[in-house]
């Protein structure tokens, strides 16, 4: 009787770990299926080496910010007065 128990046990166990594995497998093929779909009909486009070199040339160096110029001063000057 101890036998049949554990055998049903392992025919059961092997029946759930085998729907798991074939539910992954059958998400991991629709995930990539879905992400080739999407890439196919909905492409990104590459930015361009001459978009790049513009938003470089247009960003302003962090010193250059009056707002972070004076937050930077505020901090250091708290710090210094509580250091006394």
């Amino acid at each position: 009787m101890g036998g049949n128990i554990l055998a049903q046990g392992v025919e059961l166990m092997i029946y759930g770990m085998g729907t798991v594995v074939v539910f992954l497998a059958m998400l991991v093929v629709m995930t990539t299926v879905m992400s080739r779909t999407i890439a196919r009909y909905f492409p990104q486009q590459e930015p361009s080496v001459s978009d790049a070199l513009m938003n470089l040339r247009t960003a302003t160096h962090p010193a250059e910010d009056p707002n972070l110029v004076a937050v930077i001063s505020a901090a250091v000057h708290q710090f210094r007065r509580t250091r006394k």
